[in-house]
């Protein structure tokens, strides 16, 4: 069976709830690896140091980030013996969301555009 690309038949809305998504949500590179790092590990709850090892990321900006993103109501965030602990979001809807948005990514054209929406937002 033929995996149907999600973006070439998405509706033009679906485009534009991904592209909105990225540009208000997952609007830096190390989002963009969270965000991925929690779709492919969706029962993943870990410390940003851990996280942050597994995405060969800086943990200071890992942290910075993984906050945003419980801000964001992308991720979880609790607390155990005094450390954080994050986790992605149990909402299905955006749990969706982001795996549309993952699935995406392996469309060329969709990458490049989101790749050029992270760098504008970084001016």
């Amino acid at each position: 069976m033929v995996q149907q690309n999600p973006v070439s038949n998405a509706s033009p809305n679906a485009d534009q709830s991904l592209m909105a998504f990225l540009k208000d949500k997952v609007n830096t590179f190390v989002r963009w690896d969270l965000v991925r790092f929690f779709n492919d590990n969706p029962h993943a709850m870990d410390t940003a140091e851990n996280i942050a090892q597994y995405t060969g990321r800086d943990v200071h900006e890992v942290e910075t980030e993984l906050l945003g993103l419980v801000e964001d109501n992308i991720l979880r965030m609790t607390e155990s013996n005094g450390r954080r602990i994050f986790s992605l979001t149990t909402d299905q809807t955006t749990r969706d969301l982001i795996r549309r948005f993952v699935l995406a990514c392996d469309n060329r054209e969709f990458r490049v555009n989101a790749i050029n929406q992270v760098i504008r937002s970084m001016r």
